[in-house]
């Protein structure tokens, strides 16, 4: 939910760079021409063109950057896939991680430790909103584990529930987008240090 929301938010945003210099190349028209309504409706055109091709670009640029991240390709993982992905991901950041049993794991599915701090990991690889039950989960971990912090880490967003559940136990929620963010960070290192090893 409180991912689509911005989502839609970010959407109707890019709209009105359609809508809005349209509008106003015929508003501007209309003044300038005396009430010519055939000039406004062409400067209203051409500035409404301009705004659909900044759409369409900005469009080719976030599929090329979803290609890019590989998130397309965690999308289709499985969930102990995915928990070892992050393993990979976390330790890339400098972290030592260790990826829990698949079951028993007493709501951590990765515990990750650097400069003294311990974090609990709770993954979840889903296709909808991940729930307060995650929330949940990776907050008991806490005290089992000994962790300071406790994270939930999914490829996709999280519920208002779990939203307000884990601002107010200061739980940190790593959704969608942040991901990806991590993704091309370890990207980028692996294309700097293909390009070093050619020259």
């Amino acid at each position: 939910m409180a991912r689509r929301k911005k989502d839609d938010g970010l959407e109707l945003a890019w709209q009105g760079l359609v809508v809005f210099p349209a509008g106003m190349g015929f508003l501007f028209a209309f003044w300038l021409s005396h009430y010519s309504v055939v000039a406004g409706i062409i400067w209203g055109l051409v500035l409404g063109g301009i705004g659909l091709i900044i759409i369409i670009v900005y469009q080719s640029m976030q599929e090329a950057r979803l290609k890019r991240s590989g998130i397309l390709e965690v999308d289709k993982m499985t969930g102990r896939t995915f928990e070892n992905y992050l393993g990979h991901l976390f330790r890339s950041q400098g972290y030592r991680v260790k990826v829990t049993r698949e079951s028993g794991d007493y709501g951590a599915d990765l515990v990750l430790e650097k400069n003294g701090s311990k974090i609990v990991v709770q993954a979840k690889r889903y296709q909808k909103n991940v729930s307060i039950k995650a929330v949940q989960e990776v907050q008991a971990s806490l005290a089992y584990y000994g962790a300071q912090q406790g994270w939930v880490v999914t490829n996709s967003g999280f519920t208002a529930s779990a939203v307000n559940l884990a601002r107010s136990n200061g739980i940190r929620l790593v959704g969608r987008k942040e991901l990806m963010n991590l993704m091309l960070t370890l990207n980028d290192k692996s294309d700097a240090k293909k390009q070093s090893a050619r020259i």
